[in-house]
């Protein structure tokens, strides 16, 4: 190699980092790939799973609160249900406080959900709730309010500084680099419903969907430099049409990015076929990462045989009930539930001692779980 060719690469290399842009990015699945994919799948069952013991991400991973004892038997109960999948939730302060113990406690984690048949799809980002995420203890559950502690990932802060992009690139490429082999995991959500405001009584963050949308396209690239031979997806959540003419920007990262596509659906079950079927367009597996919000008209007994019929992998919010309170509903951020219980529980299974909120969910659980590929079987 000549000198100035060692030159030009050099720029071109010290060029991908300044500007996010891996040098050697693979390509996205096509749509044959991704089918095949799927097609060695059985059909994904599960929920968003954090421990009863974690108000959020943070809790979950960091050292002091880690609870491999209580994800050991909280999975144990998901493995009892039939479910065979788990969405979890990571964080970048996560990686920069102790990369290695992450890695370790991760690698834990898998260990633990592959000894229960679980395989699950690690989240990366986040843009619901708290906008401030902090490292070290966190603070107690508020009284009666739903998802009290959650935190956005990266923080206002981080997201609005683009210098300290090079420490989120470090980080998706070292977590995914990291796992991008194994087997026991299904697949990466790059970030989790970006062109969210956040929610809660927290803040609106202005500028926050110019950011997002300069941002999400990188970390897809990012995780992609990495070559995972799981595939990469970011979901759809909000609006009506999904049709190619009608997505907003960053609607249409996250389609044209996705190896897989992914969506969110806590409505009626009407709203919920219309929405496959509008995705079904695309060509490629369809993932519902989030449904199931009871008082909301999104149940297991309206979307969950759907979900079969169509060969739609169906993750619910919420498994057991905990620190999270996401058993209380959103309107709680207004009216919170200190006096007495919702009249339903919103999301959440299993109460905290494993037992079923409605056995006749879990029942149906294991009774769709048991039969073949988009087959329904009847009562």
């Amino acid at each position: 190699m000549t000198r100035i060719a060692s030159i030009a690469l050099a720029v071109l290399a010290q060029a991908a980092v300044l500007f996010g842009m891996p040098a050697h990015a693979a390509e996205r699945w096509t749509a044959a790939k991704a089918n095949a994919w799927y097609d060695k799948q059985p059909w994904l069952v599960g929920s968003n799973y954090n421990p009863a013991s974690a108000i959020n991400q943070l809790e979950m991973w960091q050292a002091d609160t880690f609870d491999p004892q209580g994800i050991d038997r909280e999975l144990g109960w998901a493995q009892a249900i039939g479910m065979n999948t788990m969405r979890v939730y990571l964080h970048n302060l996560l990686w920069e406080q102790d990369a290695q113990g992450l890695k370790q406690r991760i690698d834990e984690f898998l260990k633990i959900a592959a000894r229960h048949g679980i395989k699950p799809i690690f989240v990366l980002f986040d843009s619901c709730w708290d906008p401030e995420p902090k490292l070290g203890p966190q603070h107690p559950p508020i009284p009666g309010v739903h998802n009290s502690g959650w935190v956005q990932a990266p923080g206002r802060a981080r997201l609005e500084d683009e210098s300290r992009y090079p420490l989120l690139r470090q980080y998706v490429e070292g977590v995914v680099g990291a796992f991008a082999k194994d087997e026991r995991i299904l697949a990466w959500d790059v970030w989790n419903e970006p062109d969210n405001d956040g929610g809660g009584n927290y803040p609106k963050h202005q500028n926050k969907q110019k950011y997002v949308e300069t941002l999400l396209g990188q970390v897809f690239d990012w995780a992609r430099s990495q070559n995972p031979v799981q595939p990469l997806t970011s979901g759809l959540w909000q609006h009506d049409d999904w049709s190619a003419a009608r997505l907003t920007a960053i609607e249409r990262i996250q389609i044209e990015q996705s190896d897989v596509i992914s969506f969110h659906d806590y409505n009626w079950p009407e709203t919920f076929d219309r929405r496959v079927k509008q995705l079904q367009a695309y060509g490629r597996p369809l993932l519902c990462t989030e449904y199931m919000a009871r008082g909301n008209g999104s149940t297991f007994d309206g979307t969950l045989p759907l979900g079969k019929r169509y060969n739609v992998a169906m993750i619910n919010w919420g498994f057991v009930d905990g620190r999270s309170q996401t058993r209380l509903p959103w309107d709680s951020w207004k009216k919170p539930y200190t006096d007495a219980e919702p009249t339903i529980w919103f999301h959440e299974v299993l109460r905290a001692d494993g037992t079923p909120y409605r056995q006749a969910e879990v029942d149906l659980i294991k009774r769709l779980m048991t039969a073949p590929k988009g087959v329904v079987p009847h009562d």
